[in-house]
């Protein structure tokens, strides 16, 4: 009896694990994400302050490892919900401004980015 509950918990451990982590597919597509906001030369408002975006994929990058040690994203949707749409600090929403066209929230112009990358086959990291 021992035995099988030991067996029990341990496939139920395995199931809970495997259930919160974060795809293959899913992290190339979040990798894709951030290739094409570096890539862009957009700059990235966070709290009132404007960054290049080679900082910008630095910051959603340890706040995607931040998610990821709790299981907290699996999708690139979630990504853009949960890390890469506001401040977890201030609520404010992220900005990407492009050349001179107005900025837009980050939300959107990522999500805009993923149907783009979806429609093309991939995660590529040209905008």
């Amino acid at each position: 009896m021992k035995r099988l509950l030991l067996l029990l918990l341990s496939v139920i451990f395995a199931a809970a694990s495997s259930a919160t982590s974060l795809s293959p597919a899913a992290r190339a597509e979040i990798d894709g994400l951030l290739s094409r906001l570096e890539a862009s030369a957009c700059t990235f408002n966070r709290n009132g302050t404007w960054y290049p975006a080679t900082e910008a994929r630095t910051h959603l990058l340890r706040k995607l490892k931040y998610l990821e040690d709790r299981g907290a994203v699996q999708s690139a949707e979630q990504f853009i919900e949960r890390a890469a749409s506001s401040s977890s600090t201030t609520g404010q929403p992220y900005l990407v401004k492009c050349g001179s066209a107005a900025p837009v929230e980050s939300g959107t112009w990522l999500r805009s980015q993923l149907q783009v990358m979806r429609a093309s086959g991939g995660a590529r990291s040209a905008p």
